[in-house]
């Protein structure tokens, strides 16, 4: 979060956008997780996202699994180039189950959880962080309804997931 980065009259107004990579200045706020943001230089638009809501839907779920299961604040090169390796693939494809999967293979290998011959990837993700982002579901139900990649015999998508039995985490 950047404090008055999107006020009009801010010389960074218009500078910041969803899935853009940056250079930024800031100011860390000793009290709140909103900081002063002092300035920005764009490194990549991605402008190619904003073709398709599909794209869209796919980067919101890339971003949101690791906004879940990264510490804020704790800068991890691996996960932040396998963001970077998601966010420029989606920006000149359209997202398919193949990808979306390797997203979820890579992201439990860096973390140290997923067996290639075991547990899918997104079982090993929910039994450690214990909730899926729900864009997750509103993803899968956008290939269902425009397949290009044919389902993996023994995907995760043909069996729902078991949840977690504590109710309590959103």
């Amino acid at each position: 979060m950047a404090k008055g980065a999107l006020r009009p009259q801010s010389p960074l107004a218009g500078r910041l956008d969803l899935f853009l990579s940056a250079d930024i200045a800031y100011t860390a706020s000793r009290r709140s997780d909103l900081h002063s943001l002092r300035e920005t230089h764009v490194t990549r638009h991605r402008l190619g996202l904003r073709s398709s809501w599909t794209r869209v839907l796919a980067a919101s779920y890339f971003v949101q699994l690791l906004e879940h299961v990264a510490e804020p604040a704790t800068p991890i090169p691996e996960l932040s180039a396998l963001l970077t390796r998601g966010l420029d693939y989606l920006e000149s494809h359209d997202p398919d189950l193949r990808a979306m999967l390797h997203f979820e293979q890579e992201l439990a290998r860096l973390l140290g959880l997923h067996n290639p011959k075991g547990t899918p990837a997104i079982q090993a993700l929910r039994q450690t962080f214990h909730h899926i982002p729900a864009s997750r579901e509103k993803l899968l139900a956008s290939f269902k309804s425009h397949p290009s990649t044919p389902l993996p015999p023994n995907s995760e998508v043909h069996t729902p997931l078991p949840h977690p039995t504590n109710h309590s985490l959103p």
